[in-house]
């Protein structure tokens, strides 16, 4: 399912990460939940969204008025972000959510699927568009560059971003791994983690939460539209069918609480390294006082 360039490119959406979703039963092996994630091609998807990480999150920092950051304590944000967003930091805890939000009939099912011919192109248009360079994916989503529509196709791309719960998945990705840097942060800087958490976890209130989903929607359509522009209707329809199958939303749950558990590992990891190195600036520059990170 297309979703990694949205989360970590677009301007309105620079981070994420959410609570993992509960398991119903007791889930399925580490070596189970690994064949999904290779079938799908996750590795391939996450790794080319990190390339942009460090400059993003740079330029985050370095437009919070607030925070007046020097140019050592921005340098320490960009060797943060390189050492905290990598793949084998996203990997570990996201093939254990993986693993719990499945069971033997989705991963059956979704084996099944992600072996024909459909689920192999599907994979390949994610992988495709996610290698996309940046400023083309800037382009997709605001609108400037289009895919081929009408009114039918328009109507199964929105329905399609509703079945794999795109925008509430990104929001909940935004608003936790805002918390995790917050909370890695403090961490790393000797500050109070849990007054930290609170402080992230209550800047983004219930309002603001229905804002930023509205504001995300559309681009996220876009950009599946983009992605899936050389799939056909039917192929589109048949999509569908199986992410609203008993075991496609099975599926898209136990996605959905991969990635958030991984860029929340990341977001968390880059936080500390944060944290630290603005402790240690501080004992070389004790003027400074590094601010604790906000979404």
């Amino acid at each position: 399912m297309i979703r990694f360039a949205p989360l970590i490119l677009a301007s309105a959406c620079v981070f994420a990460g959410a609570a993992h979703a509960t398991a119903a039963n007791d889930g399925v092996d580490i070596d189970t939940a690994a064949q999904i994630y290779q079938a799908a091609a996750v590795r391939e998807q996450v790794r080319a969204s990190l390339v942009s990480m460090p400059n993003k999150l740079r330029a985050m920092f370095a437009t919070d008025a607030g925070a007046k950051l020097s140019d050592p304590q921005l340098d320490a944000v960009t060797t943060a972000a390189v050492r905290g967003f990598r793949i084998d930091v996203f990997e570990p805890p996201a093939l254990v959510a993986l693993a719990a939000n499945l069971d033997a009939h989705a991963v059956k099912k979704s084996m099944q699927f992600l072996s024909t011919d459909l689920g192999k192109r599907m994979v390949a248009a994610d992988v495709a568009i996610s290698q996309l360079d940046e400023g083309t994916i800037d382009k997709i989503m605001s609108g400037e560059i289009t895919a081929p529509s009408n009114p039918q196709r328009d109507l199964l791309i929105k329905e399609l971003e509703a079945a794999a719960q795109s925008t509430n998945s990104a929001v909940k990705i935004y608003i936790n791994i805002g918390r995790s840097l917050a909370f890695g942060t403090a961490v790393g800087g000797g500050m109070d983690p849990v007054a930290a958490d609170d402080r992230a976890r209550k800047s983004i209130d219930a309002g603001a939460q229905e804002t930023m989903a509205h504001s995300m929607q559309a681009p996220l359509q876009r950009y599946m539209a983009y992605g899936y522009r050389d799939l056909s209707d039917a192929d589109l329809k048949g999509l569908l069918a199986f992410l609203t199958s008993p075991a496609g939303k099975r599926y898209v749950t136990a996605y959905n609480a991969a990635m958030n558990a991984g860029f929340d590992a990341m977001g968390r990891r880059c936080g500390e390294e944060i944290g630290e190195s603005w402790r240690e600036l501080a004992r070389v520059q004790p003027t400074e006082q590094p601010p604790a990170a906000t979404p």
